[in-house]
């Protein structure tokens, strides 16, 4: 095993921020954007978490430390939301207190990335408690399912059964949805609650406590109809 002197590891500030390889489709920044513009709102009020989109992640368990792997998407839970009040280059294993990513994403192009193999050893070998392949085009050809969620347990992961799936370990679960405010009605991947449930978009929210108060008033209007009286001439008390 190649022997690693943590003494002279290098910091962030040396290190790139992603392997600077161009994506092939653009559902590999959509898709993770979404989760993360999503995190934002579900979880406004805390601090302790990061979530980045296609970023360099440097670790130790690979065979250099200065090579990176660069999930589509990641989160990791127990650290600072912005290192030191700014932003991340990378991700850098021995400047978080070697907190690793709880997740990561990678969403399967045309050109294969190794997403059943090679980067399942290395996420296994990293400590990643789940890893979720997002394979919504190509599924039938590397024949798997579109979307598997896998749970790393004494080292090996295993395939979980069941959409959404609930991670207890964070806190929510992940699935497929279509966004009804998408023009395009694109599939795409979202949290989910314990119960099954969606989580929705600040838009979203504001858009059914809208609808809601508009079918309070229709009722309330329909009822005073029903009584005989016209809800827009009301007699004043």
């Amino acid at each position: 095993m190649l022997q690693i002197d943590l003494n002279q590891l290098p910091t962030s500030a040396e290190l790139p921020c992603s392997d600077e390889t161009p994506v092939d489709n653009e559902d590999q920044n959509f898709v993770p954007n979404i989760l993360l513009f999503l995190l934002e709102y579900i979880w406004k009020n805390r601090q302790d978490w990061f979530f980045a989109v296609d970023m360099g992640v440097y670790h130790t368990t690979g065979l250099n430390p200065r090579v990176a792997v660069v999930p589509d998407g990641f989160l990791s839970l127990g650290v600072e939301r912005r290192k030191g009040g700014g932003s991340r280059s990378s991700y850098v294993v021995w400047e978080e207190q070697n907190v690793v990513p709880m997740l990561t994403l990678e969403v399967v192009s045309q050109t294969p990335g190794g997403e059943y193999d090679d980067k399942l050893g290395i996420y296994a070998k990293l400590g990643v408690k789940y890893y979720v392949i997002y394979n919504p085009r190509f599924w039938q050809r590397d024949r798997h399912l579109p979307l598997e969620v896998y749970q790393l347990v004494e080292g090996v992961y295993q395939l979980q059964i069941g959409e959404p799936c609930w991670m207890p370990e964070i806190g929510l679960g992940i699935g497929r949805c279509v966004l009804p405010s998408d023009p395009f009605e694109r599939e795409v991947l979202s949290w989910f609650d314990q119960k099954g449930d969606r989580y929705l978009s600040a838009e979203e929210q504001e858009r059914f406590r809208a609808e809601q108060e508009q079918n309070q008033r229709e009722r309330l209007e329909a009822f005073l109809r029903s009584q005989g009286f016209d809800p827009n001439h009301l007699p004043e008390s």
